[in-house]
């Protein structure tokens, strides 16, 4: 996983739309000093200093899509009173759709009071209703998904037991997802894995994995049989284990487990770490991330949430902060061209001139080096084109390049004279030129201007040409003739 995927899937988020179905409820903290012990009774006394409101179960999760800047809707069922209401105005407030949100006067909206003092949870007050959906409530819940499932990009279940997750509420939505192919991600509970068939993936936590599986999961083998049995009873194609310290195990049918290791950091608390889970794996799949690639960014998600106290959500900025430790220089100058195009513009608002120039760039050589220095003193900043290794198979030949692209990228970002890289497919960077409209269009002095592709749109909005002379007797054909002649 590499910073500039994070960085396009993160500008594009806003097109994704994500339905949350499960128990919502609301999570209250009261948090406080605990410094003496009450003379009525052995308990401590904690005096309050701050109260604290929160969505939580399902609310959670609704609460992390929307900080991770998803559009988001709400279908689950609460009670005629003023837990109801709370929540409802709170989603108002977050842009939330709540048109699904049934209330039943029978029910109660659930409420979770924790009082916490010295960072530690002294004790924990819940107010809630647990029986399963009344027939004509759960009509009206079936009828909504069967009408409106079509127009989401992802369906998420969050099942807190509390009695919206009806059996029949699941086959509902798996049927209305499955014309679409709509991803459903369901974070479970209880031992009857089976009444979730047909998802897409399951998402239990350790202990949840081994009760519904009946093994004590002790290492990666009872976790393999474990998480086999699971697949099997529920005829599951995909499964993510989260195992606390220990990260998290992604099994899909057909392919070799993957173990993704726990991103290294102080654990403040995991209250709502699965909600985080969830959430951010279900943006990596509804934007077309390969499940292992969704799961590793689930696990850099939660990773983040667990160092903060309280259920939490983690911001796109937190996640591509910690994506870009892997390279911490170079990585931040590899663009996707829509994240790109926006950098560009609001550098372009500020004044500065912006130089482009293209290339494959196989083989970095000092006469690479000095042309790309004298490109740069041309403007302010200078935006690299590179070649793909397709594309440069289809210039070169079949047996170039001899450095992969992802490589030569983070060679030439680590340039001082490079500002950004973008990495294109096509033959020519005509569409890069159409979309980054550059001040200026470098290019080496072996070419003459009017060969120079892009040289027209250039010039129709006001921007010009620049040719640039290369050191003589330096090319990476020199180069490998030189290998060659030495060492075959």
């Amino acid at each position: 996983m590499d910073r500039k995927t994070i960085e396009s899937l993160f500008n594009r988020i806003g097109s994704i739309r994500c339905l949350v179905i499960g128990d919502l409820m609301l999570d209250e903290y009261l948090w406080g000093k605990a410094e003496r012990i009450s003379p009525e009774a052995p308990v401590q006394v904690v005096d309050v200093v701050r109260e604290e409101l929160r969505l939580g179960g399902a609310g959670n999760v609704v609460n992390n899509l929307v900080a991770l800047g998803a559009r988001v809707a709400v279908c689950s069922v609460i009670g005629e009173d003023a837990n109801g209401r709370a929540l409802l105005e709170d989603f108002t407030r977050r842009g939330v759709a709540g048109d699904a949100i049934f209330r039943d006067p029978s029910r109660r909206t659930s409420r979770k009071t924790r009082v916490v003092a010295s960072h530690q949870q002294i004790v924990r007050i819940d107010r809630e209703s647990r029986e399963p959906l009344s027939t004509g409530m759960e009509e009206q819940v079936c009828a909504w998904i069967t009408a409106h499932a079509a127009a989401f990009n992802v369906i998420l279940l969050s099942d807190y037991l509390k009695g919206v997750l009806t059996r029949r509420v699941i086959e509902t939505v798996v049927a209305a997802a499955g014309p679409t192919a709509i991803p459903v991600l369901v974070d479970p509970k209880g031992t009857d894995f089976a009444r979730y068939r047909g998802v897409t993936i399951l998402t239990p936590n350790r202990k949840e994995a081994e009760a519904a599986a009946g093994i004590p999961i002790v290492d990666t083998e009872s976790l393999g049989r474990a998480a086999a049995l699971i697949m099997d009873r529920a005829g599951l194609s995909n499964l993510l284990v989260t195992r606390s310290e220990e990260g998290m195990s992604l099994f899909s049918h057909g392919d070799e487990a993957v173990h993704i290791p726990t991103v290294a950091r102080e654990v403040f608390d995991v209250s709502g770490a699965g909600d985080t889970v969830l959430a951010s794996l279900a943006i990596g799949v509804a934007a077309g991330l390969g499940m292992a690639e969704a799961a590793r960014l689930a696990n850099i998600a939660a990773g983040i949430a667990v160092g903060k106290l309280g259920t939490s959500t983690v911001s796109p900025a937190e996640i591509i902060n910690a994506v870009a430790l892997t390279h911490s220089d170079s990585d931040s100058k590899i663009k996707h061209l829509d994240v790109l195009a926006a950098i560009i513009t609001a550098e372009k608002a500020r004044g500065k001139r912006v130089v482009f120039t293209n290339g494959c760039f196989d083989l970095l050589h000092a006469g690479h080096v000095k042309y790309l220095q004298k490109a740069r003193a041309l403007g302010d900043l200078l935006v690299m084109g590179l070649n793909s290794d397709a594309s440069v198979r289809r210039l070169k030949g079949d047996k170039r390049p001899l450095i992969g692209e992802e490589e030569r990228a983070h060679i030439l970002a680590a340039l001082d004279c490079i500002d950004y890289v973008v990495i294109f497919e096509e033959d020519t960077p005509l569409e890069l030129i159409k979309t980054l409209k550059p001040h200026i269009l470098a290019k080496g002095g072996d070419y003459t201007a009017d060969g120079v592709v892009g040289k027209d749109v250039v010039e129709a909005y006001g921007g010009r040409v620049e040719l640039v002379t290369f050191v003589d007797g330096k090319s990476t054909t020199n180069i490998i003739e030189r290998i060659l002649e030495r060492y075959a």
